[in-house]
């Protein structure tokens, strides 16, 4: 793990004051994060970003994007995260790795406890992303991590010269499915809708790969597999899908599985706190006002109808510019 960038919590509390008021705390270190502390580091806030895992977050495990501005041949997510923390430390901005554990919105000044302390701010901007959505089929949780996958940059070379199955023909399952072809002998689809919505271009690539073979309009039914006792472990063999209009099942061997089927909003701590809709997503206005003031929200956290790195970075310039906003009209009194 020599190539990961960020420092250990230990290693971070030392650069955060947790018994000083903030001018800004910022709950999330994806690409919303990340942008808003630089937008507020450089225009003076004092800032402290709050990460619970590492600074990119889910962009970090992201293999490659190639429709980031500027970035003509592409770049690893890894590689994006890491210029972008660094980005936000040339300006001053203070970054830890804890989980928050709780956050009073409403008081004065706010106060965000996670488990290693607490800390308050004037403001705050919540940029907790989402996470990868489970579809909680018989197997799923019994695999997971002996076979069940979320994420192709973390497991995909444990998988050399297996046949995997990846669920979902969004543009994550299909790009993601590409990467791991480096790896694996095979790969087959199984998506619940009978078209893909990936876009056109990753689509095109997918079909020219012979490696690659498709079930559309399938419902994952099962991952099955069989306890190893002897070797005091347990594995994937095979899923088990069914056709949505015939109704025909079909078992598919298969030593992995890969999870692309959408993303959930990480708002569970915020339920009651603040206006959500009834997804889990903030609702907030253009400016990223929540219902709360001097409370803002950007990235994939917030309600919207584009979720890409891009909007979640313009979400975060614009919810720092917003924070200033706040805290000049409130020093005049307005």
């Amino acid at each position: 793990m020599s190539e990961l960038f960020f420092k250990t919590p230990s290693e971070e509390k030392s650069s955060a004051e947790k018994d000083k008021l903030y001018d800004l705390i910022i709950l999330g270190g994806g690409p919303a994060g990340l942008t808003a502390a630089i937008y507020a580091t450089r225009a003076k806030l004092d800032t402290l970003l709050i990460e619970k895992a590492l600074p990119g977050g889910y962009v970090s495990s992201t293999d490659w994007v190639e429709n980031y501005p500027g970035f003509t041949d592409g770049i690893s997510g890894m590689e994006l995260s890491k210029k972008m923390e660094e980005h936000a430390k040339k300006f001053g901005a203070k970054i830890v790795l804890e989980e928050i554990i709780g956050i009073d919105l409403k008081s004065e000044p706010k106060i965000v406890q996670t488990n290693q302390g607490k800390y308050q701010a004037q403001t705050i901007i919540l940029a907790t992303g989402n996470e990868p959505k489970k579809l909680n089929v018989p197997g799923e949780d019994k695999f997971r991590g002996k076979g069940v996958s979320y994420c192709a940059t973390c497991d995909g070379p444990f998988f050399k010269d297996k046949d995997i199955v990846i669920v979902g023909c969004g543009n994550s399952g299909i790009q993601e499915g590409l990467y791991l072809l480096r790896f694996v002998k095979s790969i087959t689809y199984v998506e619940f809708l009978p078209y893909m919505i990936a876009e056109k271009i990753l689509q095109e690539r997918a079909l020219k790969k012979p490696r690659m073979k498709f079930y559309l309009e399938h419902e994952l039914l099962s991952i099955d597999g069989k306890d190893k006792s002897e070797f005091g472990s347990i594995g994937v063999e095979s899923v088990t899908a069914q056709n949505r209009k015939t109704k025909e099942k079909v078992v598919i061997p298969a030593q992995g599985v890969f999870f692309y089927v959408g993303l959930v909003p990480q708002t569970q701590f915020l339920k009651g706190k603040i206006s959500l809709d009834k997804d889990g997503y903030i609702i907030a206005n253009n400016n990223t006002q929540t219902s709360i003031p001097g409370v803002f929200a950007a990235g994939d956290v917030r309600q919207k109808n584009l979720r890409q790195i891009v909007t979640a970075t313009a979400d975060g310039a614009i919810a720092a510019v917003m924070a200033q906003k706040y805290l000049e009209d409130k020093k005049e009194g307005m």
